[in-house]
């Protein structure tokens, strides 16, 4: 039988409709979409694709479960190394990963295994009613700090293998990034909660509203019991330009104003949660973070949405996909293009001016591309007399986050970077014993899946450390 050189399509809204309303743009598979391509898997020997995957999932076996009609039998297969098939599915840079290794992308596209595995785990979803069993307990608790991806994925490991685990979150819902970062037109917070209780089925516990740092430190999970203790705390501390006027109303970090919309739900028609809406937006940064933003800000009403970065669209980091929807929503992107300044007015008459003004505009100035730095990219040089101004309302400063200092600072023993992520062996060990870490409060801000794999790789650490105490 014949390959069908390229990967099935992904439906999607239509663009014009999508970019005013907040539910999923893509809309997933058909059964027999899904067996279609399936098929164009070579089922490889050697499984370069599993190689490529943070977290192994052993792709050829869960896809020939799909060649057969077997959705269930796939999801089971996914479920032994993921603990959360549906967000990976979704917002996986599969691009970068398993599917750049796939042997078929050699020749024509390589097969579409994020479209797959999300297809397998809303399958699941929609037609699965029992529960995961709790595995039997082996007597050891282990504290989990932070409820993102990172976190949730060593909980669930730990789990499975008998641990009692609770899981402490900051905020009111659990989730992590998943839930206050990532926007519901790329992750429905259903799908996320759905995850969660899948955890919650196999006996791990959930606590919301604790600040680790603050209501508890680490030393006092230990006096509560805890025989090791997972930091998954992410990099919630947003990067600022310090440029002039970053004090005027309507700038914000692209963390609060995600937050503000997502968690806080700004995007209902009379939210409780105050956010500026509509005028002319623009959005400092090339990442995904930036993409969302962008993209948020079209559908809570604004007129006008630019993407503000310094280097190329070639050097953009976001994800193809993202900038590609966000093109056809209408973003504009003003490439070879760095903020100098953020100007605004002060209206002593008006009270909201007690303090500072709002943003009238961005000061500007184009860019060109000099010699490589040092990760290889080429640096962004001023272009001298280029400067010139964007009429905006509102500014979105999308340039990377920092790990939270909090725990660092309330935990004894704890070596941390220049960065302020925490210092790690191979294992996720910390230079504390017994507490281990993983994801963006070690890295900095990175993808879903690398925190997935983080976590897998502390999980078995603990596992095999706790072991041994036997």
């Amino acid at each position: 039988m014949a390959i069908d050189p390229k990967k099935h399509e992904m439906p999607t809204q239509e663009p014009a409709v999508r970019a005013r309303n907040f539910k999923e743009v893509a809309l997933g598979y058909e059964e027999d979409v899904a067996v279609a391509e399936a098929l164009r898997c070579l089922n490889c020997k050697n499984k370069p694709c599993v190689s490529g995957c943070p977290v192994n999932i052993r792709i050829p076996e869960f896809i020939a479960k799909i060649k057969e009609g077997d959705f269930e039998a796939a999801y089971q297969i996914i479920s032994t190394t993921s603990s959360l098939p549906a967000v990976c599915g979704r917002v996986c840079p599969q691009e970068t990963q398993c599917e750049q290794k796939c042997t078929l992308g050699i020749r024509f596209e390589p097969v579409a295994i994020g479209r797959l595995e999300r297809f397998v785990a809303d399958w699941h979803n929609a037609h699965s009613t029992e529960a995961p069993a709790a595995a039997p307990a082996n007597g050891h608790r282990v504290a989990v700090v932070g409820s993102g991806p990172s976190g949730l994925t060593c909980a669930g490991d730990l789990a499975k293998k008998g641990y009692k685990v609770t899981v402490y979150e900051a905020l009111h819902t659990a989730g992590g990034v998943l839930v206050y970062g990532i926007p519901e037109f790329r992750l429905p917070k259903t799908i996320v909660a759905k995850e969660v209780d899948t955890l919650k089925s196999l006996g791990v516990d959930v606590e919301t509203n604790v600040v680790i740092g603050k209501t508890l430190t680490v030393d006092e999970l230990f006096d509560m019991g805890y025989e090791a203790v997972f930091i998954g705390s992410g990099a919630g501390l947003p990067n600022f330009m310090n440029i002039p006027g970053e004090a005027y109303k309507g700038v914000y970090s692209a963390n609060e104003f995600l937050t503000r919309s997502n968690l806080m739900k700004a995007y209902k028609d009379e939210p409780d949660t105050p956010i500026m809406k509509g005028g002319k937006v623009a959005v400092v940064g090339g990442g995904n973070v930036a993409m969302d933003a962008a993209r948020t800000a079209l559908r809570l009403g604004a007129e006008k949405v630019y993407i503000v970065y310094r280097r190329s669209m070639d050097e953009l980091p976001a994800r193809r996909e993202e900038v590609e929807h966000a093109e056809e929503e209408g973003i504009e992107f003003r490439l070879l293009t760095n903020p100098v300044e953020i100007l605004g007015y002060n209206n002593e008459n008006d009270p909201r001016d007690a303090k500072n003004g709002f943003v009238t505009s961005i000061k500007c100035i184009k860019m060109q591309l000099g010699e490589p730095d040092e990760k290889g990219r080429r640096r962004p040089v001023p272009i001298a007399g280029s400067e010139f101004t964007l009429d905006v309302d509102v500014v979105i400063m999308a340039i990377g986050t920092s790990p939270n200092p909090l725990i660092k600072n309330t935990t004894n023993g704890l070596e941390v970077n220049s960065h302020g992520g925490i210092i790690v062996n191979e294992g996720g060990l910390t230079s504390r014993a017994s507490v281990y870490a993983g994801g963006d409060a070690v890295t900095g801000a990175a993808t879903v899946i690398s925190a997935m794999g983080a976590g897998k790789i502390a999980a078995k650490s603990i596992d095999e450390y706790l072991s041994a105490k036997n």
